[in-house]
């Protein structure tokens, strides 16, 4: 402040003004940072979310080995030689290439059950957001 009192009127005004941008510029250096870390945090949100949904799908799902096996049970029903009809309808109810019922109701459960996952971790996002916002505006 001493050096404001010994200086001429103008100087004193500029000196002002550059203290003035200086804290604006300090101000927006720290908002831009906060804005930064609530996109990180955000993404790491939404990307947690999708590789827990995507783990408890494929968990649920399982892998399409059973798919392939029952291909080569076709195949060999289809090359070998028919010995007893009895055998070959057995195997055949065994080797349905079409879905079971319980097949088709699993699967549409764990799409439902995905969607589910998906909506609250988007409304626990939203609601984090919010929280987020009204601290910043508290602040």
């Amino acid at each position: 402040m001493e050096l404001l009192e010994s200086q001429s009127p103008e100087k004193k005004k500029l000196i002002e003004t550059s203290e003035r941008h200086k804290r604006a510029l300090e101000k927006e250096v720290s908002e831009l940072s906060q804005k930064t870390d609530k996109m990180l945090t955000n993404a790491l949100i939404i990307g947690a979310s999708l590789a827990a949904t995507y783990f408890v799908v494929s968990t649920f799902a399982g892998s399409g080995g059973k798919k392939k096996k029952r291909r080569k049970k076709i195949i060999q029903m289809v090359k070998a030689p028919k010995e007893n009809v009895e055998d070959d309808t057995e195997e055949a109810e065994e080797a349905d290439p079409s879905p079971s019922l319980l097949g088709m109701v699993g699967s549409r459960v764990m799409t439902q059950a995905s969607v589910i996952l998906l909506n609250l971790a988007k409304d626990k996002l939203f609601e984090y957001l919010e929280s987020r916002k009204k601290e910043n505006e508290n602040s």
